[in-house]
């Protein structure tokens, strides 16, 4: 059990954020593959060299090349995606609480401590941004324009949060769980960061309040020192620095929901760029999606047999199959898939493949789940950038 003496120690090592936050060292610049590609490399606190989107509100890029070290993204790569730019770069521990009231019968301010006494529980899941590779979007669409590493897969250790909500005794008439954090509008104009999702899936057994990633806890920038985790659903819904859960009668109308992280409501959220009056939803579960790893785009290979290897995750289903194709899609074969780590995280998978000299490939995977989905051939769109979940290309030449 992380003891009280060292969470003081996380913390108040992370107080220099506020005077290098703004002025992160940048060390490097990379320029992603769409128009307006050219982005800083800088460091952050508790954070390797990673892609600088903006800075207030910080978010930053984890690097594609960093899903090649293995099925967990590490702490110090995984993105950062904050809403407002008001976010502490300090926290006491010892008085941090998580108020829990509403529809309930009896109201908590719950400590540090007395999250760490529920039940802990363990779980992989994938954590992306709704708006993950943005930027290849054409027509191209408002936004931060993400390459494809606004996401990261860890492994969460926390408190359920229907054990939390059982032990403040959810009231008949509960239809919704809305949450929020430390993080705060810097102008009163703003609307305060709020999400909110149905009873049902708060009362599941997979959504969590994770104090610890990949053994570690937290880094401030990812949420210190706790954050609600939703296997399966983009991170819009994972709040970071949870301090308030109210449970309530109605569906919540807060700008977030209401009007932010909104697709149409259509089959796979698309429709036409010219298209207008659309009825829309709320953004909700993860689409599925391969990637290959081991080899970036444009890359030369040497002419021997080697191994091309990737992940793939869906939005809880668990991944069937993951299919590799040399010729861009025209023939697929079976890759082997690796070890399963549950059914929300990155699943790796491997093909051997044997190049000939002085040819190009152009490498493709496809993935698919145990539920029948399987990614398109041609990208959706929709005037947000969400969702996309094409079948990604990667172009090599062969020494």
């Amino acid at each position: 059990m992380q003891s009280r003496r060292s969470f003081i120690i996380t913390a108040s090592a992370l107080g220099a954020w506020a005077a290098s936050a703004g002025a992160a060292r940048a060390a490097n610049s990379v320029t992603l593959p769409f128009a307006n590609g050219t982005r800083v490399l800088a460091r952050y606190p508790q954070k390797r060299e990673l892609i600088v989107m903006t800075s207030s509100p910080v978010q930053l890029e984890t690097p594609f090349s960093v899903f090649n070290e293995g099925v967990f993204t590490p702490n110090d790569a995984f993105f950062v995606r904050w809403h407002l730019a008001g976010v502490p770069t300090t926290i006491d521990p010892a008085a941090f609480r998580i108020s829990v009231h509403g529809l309930v019968d009896r109201e908590l301010s719950l400590s540090l401590h007395d999250l760490r006494a529920f039940e802990p529980v363990e779980i992989a899941a994938v954590c992306e941004c709704a708006g993950n590779s943005r930027g290849y979007s054409t027509p191209r669409v408002p936004g931060g324009q993400w390459s494809n590493g606004a996401m990261g897969n860890a492994l969460w250790r926390g408190a359920r949060l229907r054990d939390v909500l059982e032990r403040a005794g959810v009231k008949a008439g509960a239809v919704q769980v809305r949450f929020s954090g430390l993080e705060k509008p810097v102008l009163p104009t703003t609307p305060a960061f709020v999400k909110a999702f149905g009873i049902r899936l708060a009362l599941s057994e997979d959504v969590i309040i994770a104090y610890e990633m990949n053994g570690a806890p937290l880094p401030l920038l990812n949420g210190f020192p706790v954050r609600l985790v939703v296997p399966g659903f983009y991170s819009t819904y994972w709040v970071k620095m949870l301090n308030n859960i109210e449970v309530i009668d109605h569906v919540d109308d807060n700008f977030w929901m209401k009007t932010a992280y909104r697709i149409p409501a259509t089959p796979g959220g698309n429709v036409d760029p010219a298209a207008t009056g659309f009825a829309t939803v709320p953004v909700g579960t993860l689409t599925i999606r391969s990637f290959i790893t081991s080899v970036p785009d444009g890359a030369t290979i040497p002419a021997r047999a080697t191994t091309i290897s990737g992940i793939a995750f869906n939005a809880g289903s668990g991944i069937k199959l993951v299919e590799f194709s040399s010729d861009g899609g025209t023939t697929w074969s079976a890759a082997t898939l690796g070890r399963d780590y549950g059914r929300y995280s990155f699943r790796p998978w491997s093909v051997r493949f044997e190049p000939k000299a002085g040819q190009s490939y152009v490498l493709a995977c496809r993935a698919t789940g145990n539920d029948g989905e399987t990614q398109p051939a041609t990208p959706g769109w929709n005037p947000s950038g969400y969702l996309r979940n094409v079948i990604e290309t990667t172009k090599v030449s062969v020494a």
